[in-house]
């Protein structure tokens, strides 16, 4: 399986990160018809991020970044942005 095919079967999902210091907002690339709490039952120590803004709680921009990893212990909340109202 070459890296187009694994590419067509990723869904990206803009997601909301809440940690003790920062709010990131990003993408992540779940497998089709993977839910996020799938995602994060089977990641590891990190979960990868891309398009990731970071501001800390204050709405400051700390860092914009392609491509950045999560500690998952690290994680409050995280929430698909659609569900957001």
């Amino acid at each position: 399986m070459d890296f187009e095919e694994i590419s067509s079967m990723e869904n990206k999902m803009k997601v909301l990160i809440l940690t003790e210091h920062f709010r990131i907002t990003g993408e992540v690339a779940l497998i089709q018809g993977a839910r996020l709490t799938d995602y994060l039952a089977s990641s590891k120590t990190f979960i990868a991020v891309t398009d990731a803004e970071i501001l800390d709680h204050e709405g400051r921009r700390v860092l914009f970044s392609s491509f950045l990893n999560v500690h998952r212990d690290h994680i409050e909340v995280i929430v698909p942005i659609d569900l957001i109202s």
